[in-house]
């Protein structure tokens, strides 16, 4: 009981709560009360305890026509109404007693909270504790997050600075209000890192506004860890940007790094626009030093400088004749006229000239990126997207490379730029449609739903197709307005056709930031109830990397649980092509999934394909799942999916994708 005691004294949030609270056990005898009972009653805890309280025991739950078991064993709170209880004053008052019943350690025990509200009282620790909080409101940017970091208020001041609206932010997870540069990336994790350890995060930190621009804040992470309950986290912000805007314009009249000695990340942009307006051609570098943070992690700050001046000499030394400067912590930047193949030869110098520390050689690589001017990019903002690109896609093989992108890799990278500059326009315009293609029962020869398709056509850049669409959306963000809008297309649609007489099972395709949203279950539920919809004529396809990552996040299990209870079905999409996992297969609500295009392409072209798409159908129905098989376009196709019992075909040869008119007519 000591421990129970102990955690119940010590904790802040019950001696907090503006009513007073007392614990009882199982024979109602009090065992524990907070402090604003000793004020209100005028006791003390100690000398209460072991003692039948007058306000609330066995006897008067009897006399307010509930039994003492009833109230012990009640999953629910007991409310007792018009109680009449004693006050310190000396005065009378009725208030409404609320119970509830717990387990701790083995036993069973009774809270029983007071709602005498003091909080107009002179001194009292409620006033007090509204005091305080007003005050931080006040002056300070006001954030608190749940266990998964997810936020779950943000107050007037922190939306007035960053431009959020409540209804785009509350539910969202921390990254939302950080850049995705490593630098970034590696902030945030170890901030979080820090609390999920119970210790507090103090200092500067570097964060996003709504619309992108970056902003500077003095923070104080405070974790609140309580035992038994929820763990949350508070953010106290301080506004520090013009302060910082003020540093970051001295470092820039200055231009050199004072660690490396290198010209700085604002003299490289002076140079490169300047070589551009004298159309002069030259090669962008770029090097991010691999595994850093590891390199970091096991030395000091000192040897960190040293190995970083160390490297420095090494640029020098092979690049003699090139513009080298420090682009970032464990970045550097140079303009040179030299050739390609030169500029990879670094990595074989670098071997040569190893770094030695402490008498050991440090392993160090450089993942590197080679853009030309201008025949690949022909600005100082798209020669640094090209090189980020470059330097992903070598760091995904594995780092320890200086690579160029081909041609059709830029102008991809063009495309993508663009593509989202017109995405923003055609959300606001919604100018998206989407297309409707059929899912056919292959028994029974009907059609027993379809699949909803985005659509996009810009008068700029010509037919965007989903497979192009959707990742960019994903990277920008946008994500969430195309997934709200497809949302309310399908819903509205739904209710359309029910009053012709139309009945479809409709399928969306939904993303795993979507369901990073707090709300997202609650959004489907509002349209649906909006419409007039039936949550059974609803399924949400995910694909298995959604799967995969969902299996580790209770909140977005949660969530898909919420949405299957009201009736909402899952499809696990994509089927053979991701991570194929028995775990998430089990904790997911999926009742159905779908087997990829390519696959089905390769049905007639090998036997073994044609055994483990059988397997695949197979091992469906042994988890009782309904199994579509999707791309299918001949005959031959479809007369061996039906000799393998597969389910349902989504295919041309069934249905091309089309508009909701074509299909009601088609239907027809």
């Amino acid at each position: 009981m000591s421990e129970l005691q102990d955690l119940l004294s010590n904790n802040l949030v019950f001696n907090h709560i503006p009513f007073p609270i007392i614990i009882m056990d199982k024979d109602g005898l009090v065992v524990w009360c907070n402090r604003h009972a000793e004020r209100v009653f005028q006791v003390e805890s100690s000398s209460i305890k072991g003692q039948l309280y007058p306000y609330m025991n066995p006897e008067k739950a009897a006399l307010y026509k509930h039994s003492w078991e009833t109230i012990l064993h009640s999953k629910e709170p007991v409310r007792f109404e018009d109680v009449e209880v004693g006050l310190g004053t000396g005065g009378h008052t009725y208030t409404t007693i609320v119970t509830k019943a717990f387990a701790a350690d083995g036993e069973q025990f009774i809270m029983s909270i007071f709602e005498v509200d003091e909080a107009d009282e002179e001194g009292s620790a409620s006033r007090e504790l509204n005091s305080l909080r007003n005050g931080l409101d006040d002056s300070f940017m006001l954030l608190y997050f749940d266990e998964d970091f997810l936020i779950t208020y943000a107050n007037p001041l922190f939306l007035k600075l960053s431009k959020w609206t409540p209804k785009r932010i509350l539910g969202k997870p921390i990254w939302q209000m950080f850049g995705e540069a490593g630098e970034d990336v590696h902030f945030v994790e170890t901030l979080t890192a820090t609390l999920k350890n119970g210790k507090v995060w103090n200092g500067q930190a570097k964060k996003l506004k709504k619309d992108g621009d970056v902003y500077w804040v003095d923070l104080t992470a405070i974790p609140m860890q309580v035992k038994g309950d929820d763990t949350y986290y508070i953010f106290l912000e301080k506004d520090i940007t013009a302060s910082k805007n003020a540093q970051h314009h001295l470092e820039a009249i200055a231009f050199i790094d004072p660690i490396t000695g290198l010209e700085n990340r604002h003299r490289l942009e002076q140079v490169v626009n300047e070589f551009i307006e004298e159309r002069k051609h030259f090669s962008f570098v770029y090097m991010d030093i691999d595994r850093f943070y590891t390199l970091q992690d096991v030395s000091d700050t000192d040897t960190e400088n040293e190995l970083l001046v160390e490297f420095t000499k090494r640029l020098r030394m092979y690049f003699s004749d090139s513009i080298i400067t420090r682009a970032g912590l464990h970045e550097f930047a140079l303009v040179t006229p030299l050739s390609n193949w030169f500029i990879e030869g670094f990595l074989h110098y670098l071997q040569q000239h190893p770094i030695y520390m402490h008498g050991t050689a440090i392993p160090l690589t450089v993942s590197g990126a080679i853009t030309r001017y201008p025949e690949d990019q022909q600005s100082f903002v798209h020669l640094i997207k090209a090189s980020h690109a470059t330097i992903k896609k070598v760091k995904e093989r594995g780092g320890s490379a200086i690579s160029a992108l081909t041609s059709d890799d830029h102008e991809r990278l063009n495309r993508t730029s663009l593509i989202e500059r017109r995405l923003i326009h055609a959300l606001d315009r919604r100018n998206l449609r989407l297309l409707y293609q059929p899912q056919v029962n292959l028994s029974t020869g009907k059609v027993e739903g379809v699949e909803a398709l985005v659509r996009w056509e810009d008068s700029e850049i010509g037919i965007v197709t989903p497979d192009e669409l959707i990742p960019i959306a994903e990277e920008s963000g946008m994500i969430h307005e195309i997934g709200r809008f497809v949302l309310e297309t399908v819903c509205a649609q739904q209710k359309e056709w029910k009053s012709r007489g139309i009945d479809l099972n409709v399928s969306i395709n939904s993303s795993i930031r979507e369901f990073r949203d707090k709300d997202m279950a609650k959004v489907f539920l509002e349209q649906l109830a909006l419409n007039e919809g039936v949550a059974n004529s609803l399924t949400i396809e995910i694909t298995e990397k959604f799967a995969l990552e969902a299996e580790a996040e209770q909140s977005i299990i949660k969530q898909m649980k919420q949405l299957h209870q009201a009736g909402i079905s899952f499809s696990l999409d994509d089927f053979g092509t991701g991570y194929a996992s028995f775990r998430y297969m089990l904790l997911l609500p999926i009742s159905s999934l779908k087997i990829d295009r390519d696959i089905i392409q390769s049905i007639t072209k090998q036997e073994k394909m044609q055994k483990m798409i059988k397997g695949m159908i197979q091992f469906g129905k042994s988890l009782d799942f309904q199994v579509t098989a999707e791309g299918v376009e001949t005959n031959e196709q479809l007369e061996l999916l039906r000799a393998m019992d597969c389910d349902i075909i989504q295919g041309y040869i069934s249905g091309r994708p089309m508009e909701a008119h074509d299909l009601e007519k088609w239907l027809n």
